[in-house]
């Protein structure tokens, strides 16, 4: 079983389990439930949401917007989140996406100045980071989203209740000792860091400290194999750090394309990141001088340390944040992870508790939870059930080097398309062939071979993000190869590469290489 998060963040469909199916209404059950059986009786609100991150603000703002009366609980702010601490946002406004690639762009200056002696520069020896500037710089930037998301909730007519939500039964939330009532409950509330129950996991960290660190570590373990592990171990690499990545698999990213994570696999070794597969954690243990070394099994059965780390960050994964919400004894059916268990409307098993975001752990990504909870809005303030639509959602990582893509990965393309056309090319980007960067890109596009339609593309280089978001609108248009083949493209730049490739690298042909 493989760490962290890959499979997650991997350009995967989603699609209902067994559990799922067996309450999956019809679209009448829905209506009804959203127009509601309860005509006669008066509630504080239409609409009441608990967790006011990226989900449940927008679900909110949106249902006021048609006319709903809302509230949200969100518990006090903080920088780092606890059962009695997180604040208007989320995690990925004040302990995920935002900070995290702040930090991003904060690492890439170290390659900058290096790459910008080839082309004649001579950066000064005394150039220095200042960990403490970067640190402060980043909270006042997240203080600031933090009150702007609670003006966007003010300006909605969106009622904002401080304090920790619970559900009392189908239409009750107590929050903090004072009771409210609604139509309508809406589950918001995400998820939460999680540690492998090993000895020492005591010792260790999570996301949320490796993101307020009060310096640069000089040598930290990152345990996990999924994009949350490989994007730290990227930003503390280039910070300049000793970094050791853990995981247990062959390579990291588990659930992305198989040739990108060889890829990209390769391009982490190639920009001296030090990663140690096939590494199950055993144990971490506390040093007399108080730094930290991680026992490792290896595959063969024996035991391996990396011994002097002043921090080691378990990125292996994230549950949903269920505990202690009051959901089952609501009558919420929730699943094995703790995730609340949803029809395709984000529907609960109980008719008027529904719920959005990586609490029903299907595709945890920020702009999933915005669809899911703009759907929700139509479905309950207008009486107009709607599905959230989960084909072709785009994904990055940003790690050194980034990836992204869009679609369908091979693995999952020849299992439902049995004749394929794959393109690929891989190349060194201008800039590295003055930098001295031995990085390298890729660049691939899976295509029906019988419609031409293409199912899925993929890269691994600079702004590899920036350039799927656009690609993103093709794969979702269902756009053929010569469709994109017709587009002119823009030069020089590494995304012209996506409308230039005419060769077939190789082809399937009955779910068999032909």
């Amino acid at each position: 079983m493989g760490l962290g998060l890959g499979g997650r963040r991997g350009q995967c469909l989603w699609a209902p389990s067994r559990e799922q199916m067996g309450i999956r209404g019809l679209v009448s059950s829905v209506a009804a439930a959203a127009s509601g059986d309860d005509a006669g009786q008066q509630f504080d609100y239409d609409l009441f949401t608990i967790g006011a991150g990226s989900g449940g603000v927008r679900g909110s703002r949106i249902a006021s917007s048609y006319g709903a009366k809302v509230a949200v609980c969100e518990l006090p702010f903080d920088f780092k989140s606890s059962d009695r601490l997180g604040g208007v946002g989320g995690t990925c406004v004040l302990r995920g996406c935002v900070p995290k690639k702040l930090m991003v762009y904060a690492s890439e200056f170290a390659d900058h100045f290096n790459d910008s002696r080839g082309f004649g520069w001579s950066p000064a020896e005394s150039i220095q980071h200042d960990w403490t500037h970067m640190l402060e710089a980043k909270r006042k930037e997240l203080t600031r989203l933090n009150n702007a998301y609670k003006n966007t909730l003010g300006n909605a007519k969106v009622d904002l209740i401080e304090g920790r939500g619970k559900v009392v039964d189908a239409h009750t939330v107590d929050v903090d000792g004072k009771r409210y009532t609604a139509k309508h409950i809406m589950i918001a509330v995400g998820g939460r860091a999680t540690k492998l129950g090993i000895p020492g996991a005591e010792h260790t960290i999570t996301s949320d400290d490796a993101l307020e660190l009060s310096r640069r570590p000089d040598k930290i373990t990152v345990i996990g194999g999924g994009y949350i592990a490989v994007e730290f171990a990227g930003i503390f690499h280039r910070f300049g750090s000793d970094v050791h990545l853990v995981f247990r698999q062959p390579m990291p990213l588990r659930g992305f394309d198989e040739e990108v994570r060889k890829f990209t696999t390769d391009q982490y070794a190639a920009s001296g990141l030090q990663m140690h597969p096939y590494m199950t954690p055993a144990e971490v243990k506390k040093q007399p001088d108080g730094k930290l070394t991680v026992v490792m099994t290896a595959k063969d059965g024996s035991k391996v340390e990396i011994a002097d780390n002043d921090h080691v960050l378990m990125a292996t994964g994230r549950a949903p944040n269920t505990e202690n919400l009051g959901l089952e004894e609501a009558g919420v059916q929730l699943g094995p992870k703790g995730q609340v268990i949803v029809d395709e409307y984000c529907r609960s098993s109980v008719p008027s508790i529904w719920a959005v975001g990586d609490v029903i752990d299907r595709i945890q990504l920020t702009p999933v939870a915005l669809m899911e909870g703009m759907a929700l809005a139509r479905t309950i303030a207008l009486n107009e059930p709607t599905k959230p639509d989960y084909e072709a959602v785009p994904s990055a990582v940003f790690s050194h080097p980034e990836l992204a893509g869009v679609g369908l990965t091979e693995e999952q393309a020849v299992q439902a398309h049995p004749n394929l056309d794959i393109y690929t090319s891989s190349f060194r980007a201008m800039r590295n062939t003055l930098s001295g960067s031995p990085l390298r890109c890729f660049m691939k596009m899976i295509v029906d071979a019988d419609t031409r339609v293409v199912l899925g593309a993929h890269m691994v280089g600079d702004h590899a993000a920036e350039i799927m978001q656009g690609f993103a609108v093709a794969v979702k248009m269902k756009c053929t190869k010569e469709q994109i083949d017709s587009v002119v493209g823009i030069h020089p730049s590494s995304a012209e590469e996506f409308v230039t490739m005419r060769s077939v690298s190789r082809k399937i042909r009955g779910g068999q290489p032909a």
